[in-house]
């Protein structure tokens, strides 16, 4: 009989007693192993911790995400490794779902959807989140390895193979009353400047600095730092990512910039066609112009691509309700009922 994988639930964590426990409570049942790399907790993050009998590692935090994370993973000892953050939660509905994945697949890497909530509570959060796909699940070799020092991503061999997962994580870690409470803009400004002040710096650092600027609803300094990050990767003779766009016109939507806006959003979706959330924002900019019509045609547009999209960053809705209620708000202004 086939031999069932283990798998090691890696995590580095520091202060996360809101949310630690219902996290570890969410993989109880899919984990073999828990290895926790603490970097500096003071309340009862620990003591949690022992309660799921967690392996718990101590590490002097060096203002390097990436490096904390890998120490974690130099623990595993088993065929697979699950990376969470405490303010994560897997939905537990799915369980079995991963457990035959990892069984049958041929891949290196699972990649999972990561609901990424928002808004300034966590009652209001529900309807205000962005959903992306992510390598959350994969086989424990030493040449997957994480890098950069804030936003750290999976170094996967680009030879590997990664399949795509339709099992959630919810990250809460965005609401604005734990960012605030946590005072994770500041943290994040600070070792996103160390960087940013590197010579040849990725135009990554830029679009991180945008997305901090944007929550503080700072968006004069996001939209220059965005255009930054844009016009870097150009001069490097690299395609800008998606998502660098979604946030250009989300600013450019927010401030009312509508002409500016539409004469840039065209070329942006000659680049990515199918990218819902740009063909919402046009259709928005559209509405507020008060051309139902051409909205009309954008938010139908929504409809078609539909919400499921593992490669692009997405608002929840899109596709779905939020289209459906501007194309029902643009022909009422257009005196039809369907």
């Amino acid at each position: 009989m086939k031999q069932i994988p283990t798998i090691s639930l890696c995590m580095i964590v520091k202060n996360e007693e809101k949310f630690l426990k219902q996290c570890l409570e969410s993989v109880r049942t899919l984990i073999d192993e828990i290895i926790m790399v603490d970097t500096g907790s003071t309340d009862r993050t620990i003591d949690i911790a022992k309660e799921f009998q967690s392996q718990i590692f101590y590490y002097s935090w060096d203002d390097h995400f990436a490096n904390a994370r890998n120490s974690s993973l130099q623990k595993a000892t088993t065929d697979w490794i699950l990376w969470l953050d405490a303010d994560e939660q897997l939905d537990h509905s799915k369980i079995e779902e991963i457990q035959q994945a990892v069984q049958r697949t041929e891949a290196m890497a699972l990649s999972l959807p990561i609901v990424n909530y928002s808004g300034d509570t966590l009652e209001e959060s529900k309807d205000q989140a962005h959903l992306y796909y992510q390598p959350r699940l994969f086989r424990n070799y030493q040449d997957i390895r994480f890098v950069h020092r804030i936003h750290e991503t999976l170094d996967i061999p680009n030879h590997a193979s990664i399949e795509y997962l339709d099992t959630p994580i919810y990250h809460y870690g965005y609401i604005t009353e734990i960012t605030e409470s946590k005072n994770k803009t500041d943290r994040n400004k600070h070792l996103l400047m160390k960087e940013y002040h590197k010579t040849n710096h990725s135009p990554w650092i830029e679009y991180h600095l945008a997305s901090e600027y944007y929550r503080e609803q700072d968006y004069q300094q996001a939209f220059e730092l965005v255009n930054q990050s844009l016009l870097q990767f150009l001069l490097a003779s690299k395609k800008p990512p998606a998502l660098l766009y979604k946030l250009k016109y989300d600013i450019l939507l927010r401030t009312n910039s509508l002409e500016q806006a539409l004469a840039g959003i065209e070329k942006a979706l000659l680049l990515y066609p199918d990218y819902v959330d740009l063909h919402f924002y046009k259709g928005c900019m559209l509405f507020e112009q008060g051309d139902y019509s051409s909205a009309l045609h954008s938010f139908n547009r929504c409809l078609e691509l539909g919400d499921h999209h593992p490669h692009y960053l997405i608002l929840t809705g899109v596709g779905s309700d939020k289209a459906l209620e501007y194309k029902k708000d643009c022909l009422n202004k257009l005196g039809r009922d369907k």
